[in-house]
């Protein structure tokens, strides 16, 4: 087995070949250079759209904090009740603060990490849903919570900080955005190939008109409640969709005859599958 190159024909094929690969090399190099840019030009606009989001969004309770702290500085003569009620105010936009602050570190996160695989290790799904529903009810304990899981332990690969972020995200948009919500439903499951998690809440549903730019970041703040920074609904979603992208999973939101659901589904290992089929 050798080449003959005196034979005829074989130096046209191999010179064919020869071309062919060089053809193929090269469109290969162009595709993988497309896609490196395409991915930088997401990266750039994700963070146009944080800081757009965020410079609104820190600004609003640092103004009201400012507000209520001198309010109650250069009026001595306020009754205990009122500036009760100020300092309230001023430890609600703090932990609106804290919570935007969060949120950039999650989205920083994920931004510095598009190159590489988050670590992801196997999690007990309901455990982590159980820790930010916790949380969801000392923050709002006039919402009532149920909460559905499998019978059986659900293992799913994740970073367990950033998906019960997104968890607490989509519950506490249930509550502001949905105004009227007086109870909140969190399930996961298994889908398939997936654990399904879902957040269902009785309030009002979400504007037709925001549903195909929802997770994106776009959504302008005039076009939410006026005068509320708080009511803006890019940043948070924005990060619920990088996080659960970054964990290879797909996010949905949909409206139902009652309220709004907010879905996510993140892959699950081999081994779940083959254990619990």
């Amino acid at each position: 087995m050798a080449f003959n190159f005196t034979i005829s024909g074989y130096p046209l094929t191999m010179f064919t070949f020869l071309v062919v690969s060089l053809v193929t090399s090269t469109l290969t190099t162009k595709t993988k250079e497309q896609d490196r840019l395409r991915m930088e030009n997401e990266k750039v606009k994700m963070r146009a759209d944080l800081l757009r989001s965020v410079s609104h969004d820190i600004r609003t309770p640092l103004t009201s904090i400012m507000g209520a702290t001198s309010a109650i500085l250069e009026n001595p003569a306020l009754s205990p009740a009122e500036q009760q009620s100020l300092l309230v105010d001023v430890r609600d936009d703090a932990q609106w603060l804290i919570r935007v602050v969060e949120n950039l570190l999650s989205i920083t996160r994920i931004n510095d990490t598009q190159t590489a695989q988050i670590t992801k290790e196997p999690e007990v799904a309901e455990e982590v849903l159980g820790e930010a529903v916790r949380k969801f009810r000392k923050r709002f304990p006039q919402i009532r919570v149920t909460v559905e899981a499998p019978d059986t332990l659900l293992f799913v690969p994740m970073d367990p900080i950033l998906i019960e972020q997104v968890l607490s995200n989509l519950m506490e948009n249930a509550v502001i955005h949905g105004e009227t919500t007086s109870q909140v439903r969190v399930s996961v499951q298994k889908e398939s190939s997936f654990a399904r998690f879902s957040i269902w809440n009785d309030g009002q549903e979400i504007p037709a008109k925001d549903l195909p730019t929802l997770f994106d970041g776009t959504i302008k703040h005039n076009e939410t409640t006026p005068g509320d920074g708080k009511r803006n609904m890019g940043l948070g979603l924005s990060v619920c969709m990088a996080i659960v992208g970054a964990h290879g999973g797909t996010m949905e939101a949909k409206n139902l005859d009652m309220g709004g659901e907010f879905t996510f589904r993140l892959p699950l290992s081999e081994e779940e599958l083959h254990e619990h089929p």
